[in-house]
C-alpha cells in the first residue's frame, strides 16, 4: 500500500511531463497508417485543413498529433527518413518551450521540423536559428523539402544579402 501511495503522489515533475508526452506520441503513432494511405496531394491539402481548424478555434496542441504525423510521412516521402519515437518526443518538448538535448547525429535537425511545421501553420512565421550561414543554407534546403511538400514556404537569411532579399526570406512560413 505504501508503494502505491508513494508512486501515485510522489511522481517527479519530469516523469509527469514525459508521461503526457507519451500520450501524444501514442496519438501520433496511431495516425501513421491513415496518413501513409494518403496521396501526396491529399497530404498537402491537410495543411490547409489544419490551418482552417486553427481559424475555427482549435489550438496548436489540439492539432499536434495530426501535424506531427504529417511531417513524419512527408520526411519519409521526401528524404527517406522517418522520425523515431524519441524524435517525436523531442519535437513535443520543443513545441512546449523545453530544451531537448541531443548528441551529434541523433537527429536534431529532423526533430526541429515537427514543431516548426506545427507553429508555422498558425501563419505567424517560424525562425530557426543556426550558428552559421552554411547550416542555414543546408538546413533550409534539406529540411525545406519537407515543408514545401506540405505546402509551406521556406526562406534563408545569410550574411551579405540585400535588404529586399532579407525581407522576402523573413516573409516565408519558416525562415532559417
Amino acid at each position: 500500500m505504501l508503494n502505491f501511495i508513494k508512486n501515485s503522489f510522489f511522481i517527479s515533475p519530469n516523469k509527469k511531463i514525459l508521461n503526457n508526452y507519451k500520450v501524444l506520441l501514442d496519438n501520433v503513432n496511431s495516425l501513421e497508417n491513415k496518413i501513409k494511405s494518403l496521396t501526396d496531394i491529399q497530404i498537402k491539402n491537410k495543411t490547409n485543413d489544419l490551418k482552417q481548424n486553427l481559424k475555427n478555434g482549435k489550438k496548436l496542441d489540439d492539432i499536434l498529433p495530426d501535424a506531427f504525423a504529417l511531417v513524419r510521412e512527408a520526411a519519409i516521402r521526401t528524404l527517406g527518413q522517418r522520425h523515431y519515437d524519441v524524435q517525436i518526443l523531442g519535437g513535443i518538448a520543443l513545441h512546449n518551450g523545453k530544451i531537448a538535448e541531443m548528441k551529434t547525429g541523433e537527429g536534431k535537425t529532423l526533430v526541429s521540423t515537427l514543431s516548426a511545421y506545427l507553429n508555422a501553420i498558425s501563419g505567424q512565421g517560424v525562425h530557426i536559428v543556426t550558428v552559421n550561414d552554411y547550416l542555414a543554407s543546408r538546413d533550409s534546403e534539406w529540411m525545406g523539402a519537407i515543408y514545401r511538400f506540405l505546402g509551406l514556404s521556406v526562406g534563408c537569411i545569410k550574411s551579405g544579402m540585400s535588404d529586399i532579399d532579407r525581407k522576402n526570406a523573413y516573409l516565408a512560413d519558416i525562415t532559417y
